[in-house]
């Protein structure tokens, strides 16, 4: 290749030049999110799903996929800006949806350029020790004997869960049985409160165990898992010969942030011999706080648990972290490549982490969470929990004070659940009508570009479940911009009732 030809290449990340060759691109990206944002006006686009498609089909058009377009960066930018649901936005409060901080996402940068890929040390020499030594913190912040545990940074808690299930049936069963061959009556069972997040019976159906192994638990009014409805169920799945396998308690449920009683569930899982998963990929940021960390006692007796640092800490997605108390849980997930962990290479002292993780290729999410750590301190991060809960706590207080709101219940995390109720005292009489205007003033919020509100149903059947939901993950917000989303509720409420 010819110094020209080489010089006609489009320009690499990595390497000594590198970040000259970032420089005006990274400018470029900048400028363009924030005339994005600008253009947004709000936390998400105006007009709806059929006029964003449109308009973003007409931006791909520009040119096409075989026509260079030097403005490409710079113009997509902006129109992915113009087109999202910015979390930062304190109205974009539906979801479990961080606003990444700014340290988090200036330390992923580092993570993209370098392109380490976590399944062999010659591929990530530091960033292999890197994880390692966070996983170690994690540990102790779980409870855990850091010298005793492991773990691995993950997708998120889907994938955490799918981990947690998966060395439970390796460890309780003997590895990876086939099912077809196993008595109905025998079968193992999974048992996990009945507003567990659905990422539980899906992993039960790729371990071959399939969905209906996981047995629902009755909850409390406030969502938590029943300890005596723990009790009967376990005892029945004994009483027809059945292998309880697992209890998954779940810290911190996606609608509620109510935390299961961890202490029960040890003990009744201990009793039976089960495995005792933890999923706190939302409450796991209680940890971070001191005020809130005693919601979470019991989880150090927990076989394995879930966090997600893309919830409460601020995490660019994906930021997931999975650990299990003793480190010889994870003998199943042993494996051996040739070409990215030879015996002798580890013999002479070059770590893998292969054996930890369902994925091959990974990236180096470890990073930012490590920078964040070091960088704010568990103090800085609790302050930023902390600030986020005193907000739910005074959304909840502005909820209760207005006739035309109703709560559902005091928060615990940083989720609050509410309704609008109708005007008319005989549509307020009507659950269908409530759930129909509640339903309908959200999507309104939407289409307008107002706000992204949550939606979720209690447990039940039959209509006046629906709920709306704010989950306040922005420690920036003020309580008079949580009062205004409020008022725009109830206007949208009304409008939508014609008044």
């Amino acid at each position: 290749m010819t110094v020209r030809q080489e010089a006609e290449l489009p320009p690499l990340a990595g390497g000594v030049a590198g970040p000259t060759a970032l420089r005006p691109l990274l400018g470029a990206v900048l400028d363009a999110l924030t005339v994005g944002a600008a253009r947004r006006g709000g936390p998400l686009p105006a007009g709806g799903p059929a006029e964003l498609a449109k308009l973003v089909a007409d931006a791909l058009r520009l040119g096409g996929p075989d026509a260079p377009d030097p403005t490409a960066l710079a113009r997509l930018t902006e129109l992915f800006a113009r087109g999202a649901a910015d979390p930062a936005d304190p109205a974009c409060a539906a979801h479990l949806h961080c606003p990444p901080l700014a340290v988090a996402v200036a330390a992923d940068l580092a993570a993209d350029v370098l392109n380490a890929s976590l399944d062999s040390w010659d591929q990530a020499p530091a960033a292999t020790v890197l994880e390692t030594e966070l996983i170690a913190e994690l540990a102790e912040l779980a409870g855990f004997r850091a010298d005793r545990a492991a773990g691995v940074v993950t997708s998120g808690g889907t994938e955490s869960n799918l981990l947690g299930l998966l060395l439970a049936r390796d460890q309780l069963l003997g590895g990876r049985p086939e099912l077809d061959g196993i008595p109905t009556a025998s079968r193992p069972r999974i048992l996990a409160s009945e507003v567990a997040h659905f990422s539980i019976q899906r992993a039960a159906a790729l371990l071959g165990l399939g969905e209906r192994a996981v047995v629902p638990v009755a909850v409390d009014r406030d969502l938590r898992m029943d300890g005596d409805a723990l009790a009967a169920a376990l005892a029945a799945v004994v009483r027809a010969g059945e292998k309880p396998l697992a209890v998954v308690a779940t810290a911190g449920t996606t609608d509620t942030g109510a935390i299961d009683p961890l202490h029960r569930c040890a003990d009744l899982a201990a009793r039976h011999g089960a495995w005792l998963h933890v999923d706190a990929a939302y409450g796991g940021g209680a940890l971070l706080s001191e005020r809130l960390a005693p919601l979470l006692d019991g989880l150090a007796r927990a076989d394995s648990v879930a966090l997600d640092w893309h919830k409460l800490g601020w995490q660019p997605a994906a930021a997931g972290v999975f650990l299990v108390r003793r480190a010889e849980s994870y003998a199943s997930l042993a494996r051996r490549a040739a070409y990215l962990n030879p015996a002798d290479d580890e013999a002479a002292g070059y770590p893998s982490l292969l054996g930890r993780s369902l994925r091959t290729t990974r990236r180096a999410d470890a990073f930012k969470i490590s920078v964040t750590l070091r960088t704010l301190g568990r103090a800085g991060l609790g302050r930023l929990v902390d600030r986020c809960h005193e907000l739910a706590r005074a959304t909840a207080t502005a909820v209760r004070d207005r006739p035309e709101l109703e709560l559902y219940a005091e928060p615990l995390l940083s989720t609050v659940l509410f309704r609008v109720l109708p005007w008319d005292p005989a549509r307020r009489a009507d659950p269908a009508a409530v759930d129909r205007l509640n339903a309908e003033l959200r999507r309104r919020l939407l289409a307008e570009g107002r706000a992204v509100l949550g939606r979720t149903e209690l447990p039940g059947r039959g209509p006046g479940l629906l709920r709306l939901k704010l989950t306040l993950l922005n420690p920036h917000t003020t309580e008079a911009e949580l009062a205004r989303l409020l008022d725009d509720a109830v206007r949208a409420g009304r409008e939508c009732e014609g008044r």
